[in-house]
């Protein structure tokens, strides 16, 4: 029997090392460029976009790291092995960048205030320079729905990079025509503007998966419908809890009913599967409980089940246990 209609696909993590590493390589080269150049022509756009790829290098060197640490197995202390390293570089990395662009913003009001001489030509030059290597890095990390969030970040930052050889263009093009210099810290200002709000978002989402927070794209209340509806034998559900290890990883905890215990194994089975099938949750622990009373936090009605699905942690781990007559077993 199978009623559990609601399907949520996800994207294959895949191999992101290699491409990490290449994008890796074409900053670095272009970094030195920009470096030289923004010195020499005195360009704060090209300045900054130089910063932005020296930070775009420590950038993709840890997203490259945590993708190396995220493939190594689990073990007796990281029951679910090393695959946040990658939520944990992403959230690193948008921190750094929001840091970054308080720093641009500071330095362009200076500059704004206190206006510098341009070498327009050179600064034109080193920023088509830098604008065809981030392109370069771009296309090679860019993938259509990317659910990566470590690539997610690592891209960001070449986006911002992007962006500022763009801004650096057109500014060298002002002030070439017109004299201009106030372009030049305008322009960083806005481009800063731009990344930050991406950068707040990436901080904003990884941080949330980090304080467990659960997944948007799982409506609670649905796939407990779901689930009732797919498994005749389950009566009652309360104490669902879902968390996320990466998006790409949901894990769930949550207690189920059944009146006969002859239920209990065919039940937990069909639980599984249909999470396994319809929401990606291969990482489930189930506490299966005869009759209506809950060895762990008392009887639950069914009007209760709302108000009780985050009072309290899901037990983990394979386990049978009695309490005043009622029967429970866990299954991970």
């Amino acid at each position: 029997m199978d009623n559990c209609t609601h399907q949520h696909h996800q994207q294959p993590v895949g191999k992101v090392t290699g491409r990490l590493l290449m994008a890796l390589a074409v900053i670095v080269v272009f970094m030195v460029i920009e470096v030289v150049g923004g010195v020499i022509s005195g360009s704060l756009a090209l300045l900054a976009d130089a910063t932005h790829m020296l930070t775009d290098a420590l950038a993709l060197g840890l997203a490259a790291s945590a993708q190396f640490f995220a493939a190594r197995p689990a073990d007796s202390r990281l029951h679910f092995g090393y695959r946040r390293a990658q939520v944990l570089a992403a959230f690193v990395n948008g921190v750094l960048l929001a840091i970054l662009l308080v720093w641009i913003v500071f330095e362009a009001v200076h500059r704004f205030l206190t206006p510098v001489e341009v070498d327009a030509t050179l600064m034109l030059w080193v920023a088509v320079a830098g604008f065809i290597a981030n392109a370069i890095a771009f296309f090679i990390l860019h993938r259509r729905d990317e659910q990566n969030l470590n690539m997610r970040g690592a891209m960001l930052h070449v986006v911002s990079d992007l962006l500022g050889s763009v801004a650096a263009i057109i500014a060298a093009l002002v002030i070439a025509g017109t004299g201009w210099l106030a372009i030049d810290p305008i322009l960083s200002i806005a481009v800063a503007f731009l990344i930050g709000v991406s950068a707040l978002r990436l901080v904003r989402e990884t941080g949330y998966i980090l304080l467990e927070g659960a997944p948007a794209n799982i409506d609670i209340a649905e796939l407990e419908t779901d689930l009732l509806k797919a498994v005749q034998q389950i009566k009652s559900i309360h104490n669902i809890q879902i968390s996320q290890i990466t998006p790409e990883q949901p894990r769930l905890t949550m207690h189920v009913t059944v009146a006969d215990a002859r239920d209990a194994a065919g039940a937990l089975a069909e639980a599984k599967a249909c999470l396994e099938k319809h929401y990606n949750i291969h990482h489930s622990t189930i506490q299966v409980e005869i009759g209506e009373e809950c060895p762990d936090m008392g009887a639950v009605s069914d009007d209760a089940h709302e108000h009780a699905h985050n009072h309290e942690k899901a037990h983990r781990g394979g386990s049978m246990k009695t309490q005043s007559g009622a029967a429970a077993f866990a299954a991970d």
